[in-house]
């Protein structure tokens, strides 16, 4: 039997995948949870197993080749009954469904061309029929829609937000239109003058990708940054003296960063603007909106290898103890690494840390996450001389930096936030992490 491996849906707002890596050839056996191939996305890299055993038959989107959501890239050569009815059936949606490719059999069904029909309603979200109308006039499909954010009461999507929407991307396209040819100059020029003693590396996806997320932030926030330090000796002593323990309760070691997060949970509770995003308007006639989250989703940077960056997302962060921020931080950490994350995992921050600290650095000033409005760094802790009550100690300490946008957070705001992470890791109860 002939099955087909669609690019599979990777998150809610993802639309396209690029081909990485294809771990089997045409022609080679491939059994049922083998790594099949690699897939990169504008927010996460991940390794895809196969849903059948079987032989590859054929390979139709080739490594560094884009697809969208939902388009076969290879067929799968197996026997009768080789792939469950219901996994057809239940992947037909083109979902990760437990990091497992989409793989639906092969049939005479009509692939629509064009755009998706624009329905009223799409899933719980109901569309206006103007909004479909100027949808379906720019060649929107349901899958963005799905995925702009609504400025009207409850969420609603407004035709203002559609057209931004619309102009946003037409300007987008227009970008990548005149950075490929400079680029094909700058390569042109650069093959030309390069001596013998440099070596031209290709930027592999990743690196493209988290260029293009830093330039993007560079262009919409107004960055400034404020440094603090912080006693961390006191977190130190538990650590050296109840980290044995801890690691042999829960398997991992415990380092400071979970104290970080909790610190920084109960700071945003006490100063929620700093826990919000900016929403412009340039088109319509209501302006710049904040939006205010009322939860903290804590997105927490993974440096994996010398590859590049992630920013994993830990949802709900504000219902979790001590304890559990740091096992997500653990889970997150380890399933970034080993390319185990899905699209969702990658999504929906509304706060974010990064610790350069772990590789000896003392400060930095770190680029916004859009679409937060702050970052904090986090600098390596190390013994240093201290005044304390006119007298000098040698105490743990180290460094805080905050980035933030000064279009919504202040300088006061920046400030008051930053000690207040202070005061709660300097005073924090260390009864409550068992």
């Amino acid at each position: 039997m002939k099955v087909e491996v669609l690019m599979p849906k990777m998150g809610e707002s993802i639309t396209e995948g690029k081909i990485v890596k294809w771990h089997k050839k045409k022609g080679e056996r491939i059994e049922r949870d083998e790594i099949l191939l690699e897939i990169s996305t504008d927010k996460v890299d991940t390794e895809i197993p196969s849903a059948a055993s079987g032989s590859i038959s054929e390979i139709l989107v080739h490594e560094n080749e884009v697809a969208q959501v939902g388009t076969v890239i290879a067929y799968v050569e197996t026997e009768a009954g080789g792939v469950k009815k219901e996994d057809a059936e239940s992947r037909a949606d083109y979902s990760i469904v437990e990091d497992v490719v989409g793989i639906t059999e092969v049939s005479d069904r009509k692939q629509e061309a064009g755009n998706p029909h624009l329905s009223g309603r799409n899933g719980d979200r109901f569309y206006s029929p103007l909004v479909r109308s100027i949808a379906k006039s720019e060649g929107i499909s349901n899958e963005e829609l799905t995925a702009i954010a609504g400025s009207g009461q409850g969420g609603r999507l407004t035709k203002d937000d559609v057209r931004n929407y619309a102009e946003s991307r037409s300007r987008g396209s227009e970008a990548r239109r005149r950075k490929s040819k400079a680029t094909g100059q700058i390569a042109e020029t650069g093959a030309a003058s390069k001596s013998k003693n440099d070596e031209l590396i290709p930027m592999d996806n990743m690196r493209q990708l988290i260029m293009e997320h830093m330039l993007r932030s560079r262009d919409t926030s107004v960055h400034v940054a404020a440094i603090t330090e912080v006693d961390m000796s006191a977190i130190s002593d538990f650590i050296s003296k109840r980290g044995e323990e801890f690691e042999k309760q829960e398997g991992f070691k415990l380092t400071f960063m979970p104290f970080i997060a909790h610190a920084c949970v109960r700071s945003l509770r006490d100063f929620p603007l700093v826990n919000s995003s900016i929403v412009e308007n340039p088109a319509g006639n209501d302006g710049a909106k904040i939006i205010q989250h009322n939860y903290v989703n804590l997105g927490i940077a993974v440096a994996i290898e010398t590859k590049g960056l992630l920013v994993p997302v830990i949802k709900a962060a504000d219902d979790k103890s001590l304890l559990g921020l740091a096992r997500a931080i653990r889970d997150l950490a380890s399933r970034a690494r080993n390319k185990r994350l899905s699209g969702e995992d990658t999504i929906g921050s509304t706060f974010s840390i990064t610790n350069y600290g772990v590789f000896g650095n003392l400060m930095g000033t770190p680029i916004i996450n859009q679409p937060n409005v702050a970052i904090l760094g986090i600098g390596a802790v190390k013994k240093r001389p201290v005044v304390i009550n006119d007298a000098i100690a040698i105490r743990q300490m180290g460094f805080l930096t905050l980035s933030f946008d000064h279009r919504l957070v202040d300088g006061a705001l920046g400030g008051q936030f930053l000690e207040r992470i202070v005061y709660y890791l300097q005073n924090f109860d260390t009864a409550q992490v068992f």
